[in-house]
């Protein structure tokens, strides 16, 4: 490789070219045909950054003349595309414009001769302003043109974005420490461009001599440099990337020679058209000062130990190295009586010679390294044949070329000498943890057995002697190693709680028995013993203590509350369970039921159930329940809050509390005690009623045919989410007559109107409206004489539940109002004579009904003739309509009856074949009708009644029949006459119906005629009301 060395912003940068300066003209070979010059340029469009140098290459072949040929450099810039700026010239030195002269002259921008054709345009400091359309023409040598004299090609020159920054400082290490040092470096170019990064160091008075550590090459491989090659290869030198822009250089093992200045740099590199990667920015970092101190390698061997020891007790020896490097490779051998008893070499392989094999696989004896500086010699119970001297040696090693260990350098401890003491007397002290020896059942029981005097290895028995028994149990026992064993009895864990035995130091041992239980009171007994390996045991001390152990259920107790034992209805209501015991503050886990019997039930059915682990179960047969319950929970209060109460919920209640031991939330336990609640009843009622009617009455007089509406105004009512219902009464001013409903608007506002008000006509009249909340109105519209009389509200208040089902609060009648119509000047009066009329059976009789005066000319009338018998009651017999018609009740069509017209002021109704049973009270109801309104209409005016009269029906002779029956012309001519006689009586009455009817038609159209109309029902009868207002519909 060929560098040319430049500096820039006083840093030295390094621009590497080709060996071969064939480069140019390899990369600019034509195809060409022998004799054609052809100039060639450097594909473009070529990406520079401003400020880092620029090379252009250019190439003519198949030239003639001089073999060394010469180039003229020109610009186009993007201002001015077609006008050529000239920049430099081999062959003219005045060839260059003023605006490049200055920049050629000071050597700026030159032309670098590779060969004789070839040549390079150097720029070396570019500008923003430089970019545009470079041509590269050369003077014609040739004996004629033939090819081409020139070429171009386009250069971009853009801003500089690349950064590169490490903070400065100075780091001192020891030899053999790891280093990482971090460089960001970033770019912001539009184009693609790829980044590589590089760490150099620079050691000391060396500043021209720079070593290359490690590269990230824009191609993303990691490159070593030649002097950290095996290093890298051994992964003590890394280069990481962290995150978009952090570079993180890792060094493992520093050494002397890695002292001096390290820094970081980064090159932005661009792909040109001819594929070729070209550098074009380049950024240094701060510079690191690195002092690295050698290792100093010299040490001795120190062993620290007791001098004295008890038997039974542990003993530990510690080697520890003093100076020395850092991490060295250690191995250390421990003598005793100056005999090897264990070596460790540098990878911790362990190697135990005769006995100590054996005592060490018993856990007797451990040997291990504690740190790269210290090994340690562990007897776990010492015996008399373990006095004696002791010692440590270690050697430092290094792996051999061929894998073994070569010794670097070897030391001695000086000797350590161990002797026993004689163990002295002992005091035991055993008590509860917590000071008190009596505790409710589910606590755990913890005893504790110190024993005093010198630092020895002490076994322990823990005994315990159930109330009621004479034979203590063993409960457990821990020996000198620390080896456990259990009781028979405690190993059933379904019999009794876990029991865990610990040595807290060398002479105090804890005994716990968690949850416990009432078969866990008694006297306990804790027996320490102290002996050594090789011999029996020695003296052992024994102390007791008597425990109790006290029954949950003993004062359990349960209480049900609840401040409204009467509810009312879709309010929310409380019950509260609350738990005493003695043992509160324990905070036991419980699990509560709810049991709930409703009424009219002998059975208590599931409600919810709070388990002691926090699940809440509901009850399958009382849905309606979860809906609306709420549960709270406590450590010893439980309570249910219920919304929207209804008589579903009336009944009995009950509380159930289940007392299980604190670990019962991780294990399946049964409950230790239990206790139920007494019975509460909780009955719905509804809420009192507050509902205030208007009940003042009023009379009011009103013009036939006008329309009014009657009000029913609510003057307080029960607040909540209530309805209201009303009805509507009508009193008729007739005699006889009955309160009447005329419609009801129910608490839903469907309106459903009585059976006397059923017809189209009468829901046409009469309608109701809501106005406000506390204002009603019924409507009647043409307002008429059978109007008249008495009507009146009656309010109901409703309460819908939460189960769909209405509930009746409260009822309140209104005040009457009275409908009056105002006097027209004309009314029909009914003579009220009382008459008594006699018939003989199967005679005939004739009734009559007057008129006071024979009214308004205007005026029509009707007659309705009515009659009442004892076990019949009233019936309609025959209406004579205002225009004539004639209408018989159901039981008188097949009847010989006539109702008729005998003047202007009589109506007669004639019976001709009387019957026995046609006996009772008579009475006419006469109607005046006038005509209305635009168009015209028939309106009732005035209607009156007849007094009652009595018809008696007197039996006929019983001789009258026999003699008939013997004399044969007799009989048939009784036989034949009646037919003659029907036929001439249809007759006439046909005839007198024809002229009734024109009679009445003439009567009409002249408004002088007179017709009789005869009302079909009695007074305050259903059917009587239903004709009227068929023919008021006609």
């Amino acid at each position: 490789m060929v560098v040319l060395a430049t500096l820039h912003c006083g840093s030295l940068m390094k621009r590497k070219l080709p060996e071969n300066k064939d480069w140019v003209v390899n990369n600019f070979t034509a195809k060409l045909s022998l004799g054609q010059r052809e100039v060639t340029i450097q594909k473009g469009p070529l990406f520079r950054v401003a400020g880092y140098p620029v090379r252009i290459g250019c190439n003519v072949t198949g030239h003639q003349g001089p073999a060394e040929q010469n180039f003229q450099w020109s610009v186009y810039l993007p201002k001015t595309p077609k006008q050529e700026i000239q920049i430099v010239s081999t062959k003219d030195a005045s060839f260059s414009y003023v605006v490049y002269a200055q920049r050629v002259r000071s050597g700026e921008i030159y032309v670098e001769r590779v060969r004789g054709n070839s040549v390079f345009l150097h720029i070396s400091e570019p500008q923003l302003k430089d970019s545009g359309e470079y041509e590269c023409h050369t003077p014609n040598t040739d004996e004629r043109y033939y090819g081409n004299y020139s070429a171009k090609t386009r250069l971009i020159v853009i801003p500089d974005t690349l950064s590169a920054t490490m903070s400065s400082q100075t780091l001192s290490k020891e030899e053999g420490e790891s280093l990482e040092l971090t460089c960001e470096a970033a770019k912001a170019t539009a184009q693609h461009t790829h980044l590589s990064v590089t760490w150099y160091l620079m050691q000391d008075g060396e500043r021209n001599q720079i070593t290359e550590i490690i590269s990230l090459s824009k191609d993303f491989l990691l490159i070593p440099g030649p002097s950290y090659t095996e290093r890298f290869a051994a992964g003590d030198v890394q280069l990481g990337k962290l995150g978009v822009a952090t570079f993180r250089l890792s060094i493992g093992r520093l050494q002397p020679s890695d002292q001096g200045q390290l820094f970081c740099e980064a090159t932005e590199w661009i792909q040109d058209p001819d594929e070729t990667w070209t550098s074009i920015a380049r950024k240094r970092t701060a510079q690191t000062t690195l002092r690295i101190q050698p290792i100093v390698r010299d040490f001795h061997v120190n062993i620290s130990a007791e001098s004295t020891w008890t038997a039974g007790n542990s003993l530990e020896l510690v080697c520890l190295v003093v100076g020395g490097g850092r991490d060295p490779w250690l191995q250390g051998i421990w003598f005793f009586n100056g005999n090897e008893m264990a070596r460790m070499d540098a990878e911790g392989v362990l190697d135990l010679k005769g006995d100590y094999r054996e005592r060490a696989s018993q856990g007797q004896l451990w040997v291990s390294k504690l740190s790269p500086k210290a090994f340690s010699l562990k007897i776990f119970s010492v015996d008399p044949e373990d006095e004696g001297t002791y010692s440590c040696a270690v050697a430092e090693v290094a792996r051999a070329p061929m894998g073994s260990w070569q010794v670097l350098q070897s030391k001695q401890s000086p000797d350590s000498r161990v002797q026993l003491r004689k163990p002295a007397a002992r005091n035991v002290v055993l008590s509860t943890k917590n000071k008190q020896e009596a505790m409710w059942e589910g606590e755990a029981l913890t005893l504790l057995c110190k024993a005093d005097g010198a630092v020895s290895l002490l076994s322990v028995e823990w005994w315990h002697l159930p109330q009621g028994q004479e034979q203590p149990e063993l409960v457990a026992s821990m020996q000198q190693d620390g080896a456990m064993q259990l009781g028979t009895s405690y190993k059933q864990l379904n019999n009794r709680g876990p029991t865990r035995l610990e040595k807290m130091d060398w002479a105090t041992f804890q005994l716990e028995i968690s949850p416990t239980s009432t078969t866990d009171s008694g006297v306990y007994e804790c027996r320490v013993s102290e002996g050594t390996r090789n011999h029996a045991r020695g003296r052992s001390w024994t102390q007791k203590l008597a425990v109790t152990v006290k029954s949950l259920e003993s004062s359990l107790r349960v209480k049900l509350m609840s401040r409204q034992p009467k509810v009312e209805l879709a309010k929310t209501f409380g019950l509260s369970c609350v738990v005493e015991a003695d043992y509160a503050n324990l905070r036991v886990p419980l699990t509560v039921t709810w049991l709930f019997q409703p009424a009219r039930s002998q059975v208590f059915h599931l409600l919810v159930r709070i388990t002691h682990n926090g699940t809440i179960e509901w009850g399958e047969n009382l849905s309606q329940f979860q809906k609306k319950t709420k549960v709270l929970q406590s450590s010893f209060h439980s309570q249910l809050l219920i919304h929207d109460a209804t008589e579903e919920e009336a009944g009995v209640y009950q509380c159930k509390v289940e007392v299980y031991v604190r670990n019962s939330l991780c294990t399946s336990g049964p409950a230790r005690a239990s206790a139920i609640s007494h019975s509460l009843m909780i009955a719905i009622a509804l809420p009192e009623s507050k509902l205030q009617v208007n009940s003042s009455s009023q009379v009011r007089e009103l013009l036939i045919n006008s329309n009014t509406n009657i009000e029913c105004s609510i003057l307080s009512q029960s607040t909540g989410d209530l309805q209201l219902a009303v009805i509507w009464y009508f009193f008729p001013s007739s005699t006889n007559a009955i309160w009447l409903r005329i419609l009801q608007m129910d608490q839903t506002n469907v309106v459903k109107y009585g059976d006397e008000f059923h017809t189209p006509r009468r829901k046409q009249k009469f309608y109701p409206e809501k106005v406000s909340q506390d204002l009603f109105q019924l409507h009647i519209l043409n307002v008429e004489d059978s109007d008249q009389g008495k009507y009146h509200c009656t309010v109901e208040e409703w309460l819908l539940s939460t189960n769909g089902t209405w509930h009746k609060l409260g009822e309140k009648k209104s005040g009457l109002t009275e409908l009056k119509l105002r006097p027209t000047g004309s009314k029909a009066r009914v003579s009220k004579e009382y008459r008594t009329e006699n018939a003989t059976e199967h005679g005939q009789v004739a009734i009559r009904c007057s008129l006071e005066s024979p009214g308004s000319s205007a005026s029509l009338f009707s007659v309705m003739w009515y009659r009442n018998r004892e076990n019949s009651g009233t019936k309609m017999l025959v209406h004579l309509q205002h225009d004539g018609l004639l209408e018989y009740g159901e039981e008188e069509l097949g009847r010989p009856l006539l109702c008729y017209r005998s003047s202007s002021t009589d109506f007669v109704l004639q019976l001709h074949w009387v019957e026995m049973e046609d006996a009772g009270l008579y009475w006419c109801r006469v109607t005046e009708w006038q005509l209305h309104g635009n168009p015209s209409k028939w309106v009732k005016q005035a209607s009156d009644e007849s007094q009652h009269m009595v018809l008696t029906v007197l039996p006929s002779d019983p001789a009258l029949p026999s003699r008939i029956c013997s004399s044969t012309s007799l009989l048939y001519f009784l036989l034949a006459f009646p037919c003659i006689l029907l036929i001439l009586l249809l007759i006439s009455l046909f005839c007198y119906c024809h002229k009734a009817r024109k009679l009445s038609a003439m009567s009409l159209k002249a408004q002088k005629e007179k017709s009789l109309w005869v009302d079909l029902k009695g007074t305050g009868d259903l059917t009587i009301t239903q004709r009227e207002e068929e023919e008021e519909d006609h």
